[in-house]
C-alpha cells in the first residue's frame, strides 16, 4: 500500500487532491495543520507529502518548516511543496531543503500526477 499525505489549510484543496489522488492500492490522508502532519508522520510511513507552504498567517512557512522535519525523519520520503505565494526565494529554500518539487498555484493536475507517477504511486491515467 502507497501512502500520500496531503497538508493545507484549505479544505477544499483537500478534499481535490484526496478524490484526484485516491487509487486502488494508494491510501490519502489529508490534514489542515502542521500539529495533525506531525503526528499523521509520526504514526505512518508516506511515500510522497504533499504540502502547501502557508498553512497559518500571512507570513507562515509552516510547510518549509514541514519539509526540513521530513527530511530528518524519513530520507526516503517524496516532497512536492506548493505556493499560493511564491517567489523566487520561496522556490529556492523548497529545493535547498530537499523537496521533489515545487508548485505556484493553482497547479496543473496533469503534471501534478506526472510527479506522483514518478514516485511510483499509481494514480490517474498514464
Amino acid at each position: 500500500m502507497k501512502r500520500i499525505l496531503i497538508v493545507d489549510d484549505e479544505e477544499a484543496v483537500l478534499v481535490s487532491l484526496r478524490h484526484l489522488l485516491s487509487a486502488d492500492g494508494v491510501a490519502v490522508i489529508t490534514c489542515q495543520r502542521m500539529e495533525e502532519a506531525e503526528e499523521a508522520l509520526e504514526r505512518y510511513q508516506f511515500d510522497l507529502v504533499i504540502a502547501d507552504i502557508r498553512l497559518s498567517g500571512v507570513y507562515g512557512i509552516e510547510g518549509l518548516e514541514l519539509l526540513s522535519y521530513i527530511r530528518q525523519r524519513s530520507p526516503q520520503t517524496r516532497v512536492i511543496i506548493m505556493t499560493a505565494y511564491g517567489s523566487e526565494q520561496m522556490r529556492q529554500s523548497a529545493y535547498d531543503r530537499g523537496a521533489f518539487h515545487y508548485y505556484e498555484k493553482p497547479v496543473d493536475v496533469n503534471d501534478l500526477l506526472r510527479k506522483v507517477r514518478q514516485c511510483g504511486i499509481p494514480v490517474g491515467a498514464a
